[in-house]
């Protein structure tokens, strides 16, 4: 497993690059000029020095491979400096400063470091994005695993009816028709997402629970409505397994045949699901926190994309491409832990 898991790290360093000089090219065939939204007044000679300042002037080839500099080589420092010098957790570290003032990916719509702007946002998006993925497993699992065994039922009825229509309505149509009901109609949530509110008591904690039901159900509803029907087509399919008759001619319990034995052989597939499902949310984050006004990553993007802003595109891009590698090989290594049928060494 570890020889696996080492070979399939190696590997995945070529397919990133690949992935980033893909990224990169295209974003090149964008149309636009980030020195659009420079003032009229400004002269020339001082458009064509900003120009050059953002590598603007250089060939593509030049700006990608200066990227990859600065990206793979100088972030890296300025991270593990921050580690040590302002972390909590290995602030108590002899301080590395590693980084001695190189040049960083810049964005050009405002001209500060790109990665100092995606950490601030990150903490916004996992708060709506992660619980709203952990929230849809769990209920996902139990919905998928009962209907399963309780094949053609009511409740069985009702869940594919559900999951057809979490299937069938995209975010921007839930999240404005949940802001409607909720916040409209009824008045018992907030409809914009405020991002500077400060959790240090009770009062606070509440109203941050208030702002993040509506996201979390408009993101839930769709993982829910994918990850059941995973989970109940798997457990199909080995309920009516050889092992599983066996078992019960053994005198298992019924909860140990169902929980023990099938569980984890459906589990298989669906991990597939939930790990490449990260990647997944976080793209459908992206219209979710512009419906909700959420200032995390998904809206940082769609303004960079508005802004033609290049660098910050090409660097969030690259981290959800990196995301969908790194969750690969972590279903590729779920799949051993699993299933003792599998072996990679």
């Amino acid at each position: 497993m570890l020889t696996f898991a080492a070979r399939r790290s190696v590997l995945a360093i070529p397919t990133l690059l690949f992935i980033s000089f893909v990224i990169f090219m295209l974003l090149q065939l964008a149309p636009g000029d980030p020195m659009a939204q420079v003032p009229l007044t400004v002269p020339p000679e001082v458009k064509q020095k900003m120009r050059e300042a953002l590598g603007l002037g250089q060939p593509p080839l030049v700006q990608y491979w200066k990227w990859l500099v600065q990206v793979f080589w100088t972030e890296p420092k300025v991270f593990i400096d921050y580690l040590t010098n302002s972390s909590s957790l290995l602030g108590w570290l002899p301080d590395t400063s590693l980084y001695n003032s190189e040049q960083r990916v810049l964005s050009w719509q405002t001209r500060s470091p790109v990665m100092d702007i995606v950490v601030q946002r990150i903490p916004q998006t996992l708060w709506v994005v992660g619980l709203s993925y952990i929230v849809g497993i769990l209920i996902a699992l139990p919905i998928g695993i009962y209907s399963a065994y309780r094949q053609y039922s009511v409740f069985d009825q009702a869940g594919t009816f559900i999951t057809m229509v979490g299937f069938s309505i995209p975010p921007f149509f839930t999240g404005p028709l949940l802001i409607v009901i909720f916040s409209v109609q009824l008045g018992w949530f907030p409809s914009i997402y405020d991002t500077t509110l400060v959790v240090n008591d009770w009062a606070s904690f509440k109203v941050q629970l208030q702002q993040m039901i509506m996201p979390v159900m408009v993101l839930a509803l769709q993982t829910t409505a994918q990850i059941s029907r995973y989970m109940r087509a798997s457990m199909l399919d080995n309920l009516n397994q050889d092992y599983v008759r066996t078992a019960r001619a053994k005198g298992l319990s019924e909860a140990v045949v169902v929980m023990v034995h099938v569980l984890r052989n459906s589990m298989i597939p669906v991990v597939t699901v939930i790990a490449l499902g990260v990647p997944g949310i976080f793209g459908g984050a992206i219209i979710t926190e512009n419906v909700f006004k959420v200032n995390g990553i998904g809206q940082l993007l769609i303004t960079a994309l508005f802004a033609n802003d290049l660098p910050m595109v090409m660097t969030l891009t690259f981290i959800f491409a990196f995301l969908i590698v790194l969750f690969n090989l972590i279903a590729d290594i779920l799949y051993g832990i699993l299933d003792p049928r599998i072996r990679y060494d």
